[in-house]
């Protein structure tokens, strides 16, 4: 069977870009996907998935009909009707935007570049990054944005684990340069995505993604300082929670914990923060959000050697079993997972670590952890023989109830466990 002509070209194919392919194929749209990654264009062409939310047997059917398929080639970018932009926006060592790997794809797509296509950056990104980065790079193709070529941000709204609003449900936004490339832009995500949201510009588009994610940065911020200050006032900030959040309007329950993952919600504020000083404004709102979110692994870690004091034990030669390191429950992304930072503080103070988490087999070094480690069987023999069981992640296929009883002390900073003399909480 001959493979249908790619429609739609996906560059990056990691947490964002290989679920969208999939949600256009599975509309009958054949995607073609870039990555740089050879192993990783090997394993898509194979049906092999890497994302949990993309399961491999989802995948591999696609890949067989010709829906997907993935090369580490520009050479097929020219003859798609649409090109969209996924890759990472992280922040370089001086926390300000890394917009390195965006901008360099773009420059060489202006290289491939053809009248009438579309191309769209799903990469969160400081307001006015489409217009002022990614258009004139296009235009040294000798096209003009809005004339010869349509542009335009989407962001992606990705929320790893989540089934109840997946990448095709969940309302798309898109904001074109001119009236044409939103109309655009619409014409083709509206052969895969249920509900759209035009807006008037990339820039209105781009703000969208920031202001979602400040909004609970902040959120987290406010009950993660709650949470300090009930726990120095000998308050349940749990049960304040749960009270609070029986009033029906007025209210919207958020959850403290270590510290906030994944690669939006402790990244992006900083994109715009740093955008703010161009025109000579300061965010001080988000950044106070985001320092208080930063020293929530400094307060777990005080907290647990307190905990181990009570038993008259130090962190220094204690065995320390954290519980769960993937950033959120029930998925295996690791971007920015504060269970990191807690490890590395706890390693520097001289314990013994050890995790469980069964999305997680194995850490490697980075992101602050010097050592490499192995995700050990929670069984009784683990539990009963560390010093402090730290529930950082709490999974739900866990039997937390089996952890307290069989754990001498549990310190859970994720409300995971049932109550009792030797748990404490956050």
């Amino acid at each position: 069977m001959t493979a249908p002509a790619p429609r739609i070209g996906v560059i990056g194919l990691g947490y964002v870009g290989l679920p969208l392919s999939v949600v256009f194929a599975e509309a009958g749209v054949p995607v073609l996907g870039l990555d740089s990654s050879v192993p990783r264009v090997a394993q898509v062409n194979a049906g092999e998935s890497y994302i949990e939310d993309v399961p491999s047997p989802r995948l591999a059917p696609l890949v067989e009909q010709g829906l997907i398929q993935a090369t580490t080639s520009w050479d097929g970018m020219g003859d798609v009707e649409a090109v969209i932009i996924c890759l990472p926006t992280p922040l370089d060592e001086h926390r300000e935007p890394d917009l390195s790997a965006v901008l360099g794809a773009t420059e060489t797509l202006a290289g491939h570049l053809t009248k009438g296509q579309l191309v769209v950056l799903e990469s969160t990104t400081y307001p006015g990054t489409t217009r002022e980065e990614l258009a004139p790079l296009l235009e040294a193709s000798g096209l003009i944005a809005g004339v010869d070529f349509h542009l335009a941000f989407s962001p992606e709204r990705v929320d790893p684990g989540r089934e109840d609003w997946t990448t095709r449900s969940t309302p798309k936004v898109v904001g074109g340069l001119t009236p044409l490339c939103t109309d655009k832009v619409v014409a083709v995500y509206g052969l895969a995505f249920d509900s759209l949201v035009p807006v008037s510009s990339p820039e209105v588009a781009e703000m969208t993604k920031i202001l979602e994610n400040v909004f609970r940065s902040v959120n987290i911020a406010l009950v993660n300082e709650t949470a300090m200050l009930c726990d120095r006032m000998g308050v349940d900030v749990w049960e304040v929670i749960d009270a609070a959040a029986t009033k029906p309007f007025g209210y919207m329950p958020f959850r403290p914990g270590p510290g906030l993952g994944g690669h939006c919600i402790p990244i992006d504020p900083f994109y715009l923060t740093w955008k703010a000083r161009e025109f000579d404004f300061h965010t001080e709102f988000i950044e106070l959000a985001g320092k208080i979110n930063s020293q929530m692994p400094y307060f777990c870690v005080a907290k647990l050697a307190r905990a181990l004091n009570d038993r008259k034990k130090a962190i220094k030669g204690s065995t320390v079993l954290v519980i769960g390191v993937a950033y959120k429950a029930d998925v295996n992304d690791m971007r920015e997972s504060p269970a990191l930072k807690v490890i590395s503080l706890l390693l520097e103070r001289g314990a013994n670590v050890r995790y469980h988490d069964p999305h997680v087999p194995a850490l490697e070094p980075g992101h602050g952890l010097d050592v490499a480690m192995t995700s050990v069987p929670l069984d009784d023999a683990e539990l009963a023989g560390a010093d402090v069981v730290a529930v950082v992640t709490a999974h739900s296929g866990i039997d937390w109830a089996h952890v307290a009883d069989v754990a001498d002390l549990v310190v859970d900073f994720r409300n995971a466990v049932p109550r009792g003399e030797n748990v404490w909480t956050l």
